[in-house]
């Protein structure tokens, strides 16, 4: 009987061991300012993201922006990047929500490229079911901020805000945004570059945006985002 209790309290102990291990892996991760994240399907993990010195900047559905948990104004993002000393090799992670203007995004990539950051992160969510209990990094697609060399790329989408939904371009030609991936892959399967510069006016939603360097993604190439000089 003894041997029988021995053997189910080491069972409880591994079970305990085990929910604990799990509760202090879940409070590694960042903390942050929740925003509904754009849904994407191209995504690569991005594990630092969740490191305690990771740059992250949020922007809300109403534009107010976030350094970390610190409230900025757009104007005062750039000179808290200069502040902060970073690692050389650290990601700059924008984690916006799905319906902020494209136009307040544009101002958070435009301090990154000021401060010498050419590859930000764009943070999205996936549609995944992780098993219980199972910490699923964060997911985001890099992009460029600066063409690469040799000028700007011959692929060029537009996204104009528009209703119900926005208009889609493809050098200048108007194309279903079901149609993107496949007139994407057309335009690049004989190209050496495998770039897209990617524009949009202000009022697009971020997460159309998303749609669109998701589709770049899918299709093989690099999107390279049309920012504003500051």
């Amino acid at each position: 009987m003894n041997r029988i209790l021995e053997v189910c309290l080491a069972g409880l102990i591994l079970v305990l061991g085990s929910m604990v291990a799990d509760t202090a892996a879940a409070q590694t991760l960042q903390q942050g300012i929740a925003v509904v994240m754009a849904k994407t399907q191209n995504a690569s993990p991005m594990p630092e993201a969740d490191n305690a010195d990771a740059w992250i900047v949020a922007v809300t559905p109403h534009g107010d922006l976030y350094f970390g948990l610190e409230s900025v104004t757009p104007e005062g993002l750039l000179e808290a990047m200069k502040s902060r000393p970073r690692n050389r090799d650290q990601k700059l992670y924008i984690k916006a929500d799905a319906r902020a203007p494209w136009a307040d995004v544009q101002r958070v990539l435009a301090s990154g490229r000021a401060v010498s950051f050419e590859a930000p992160v764009l943070l999205t969510s996936q549609p995944e079911s992780p098993a219980p209990g199972t910490i699923v990094p964060p997911k985001g697609l890099e992009v460029l901020v600066i063409p690469p060399p040799g000028g700007a790329p011959p692929i060029a989408v537009q996204v104009n805000s528009g209703e119900p939904a926005p208009a889609l371009k493809v050098n200048n030609e108007a194309i279903a945004p079901d149609a993107l991936e496949s007139r994407l892959k057309q335009l690049l399967e004989n190209s050496r570059e495998k770039v897209v510069l990617v524009k949009a006016d202000g009022l697009v939603p971020f997460a159309e945006v998303v749609r669109v360097i998701d589709a770049c993604r899918a299709a093989g190439a690099k999107a390279v985002l049309a920012t504003p000089e500051l």
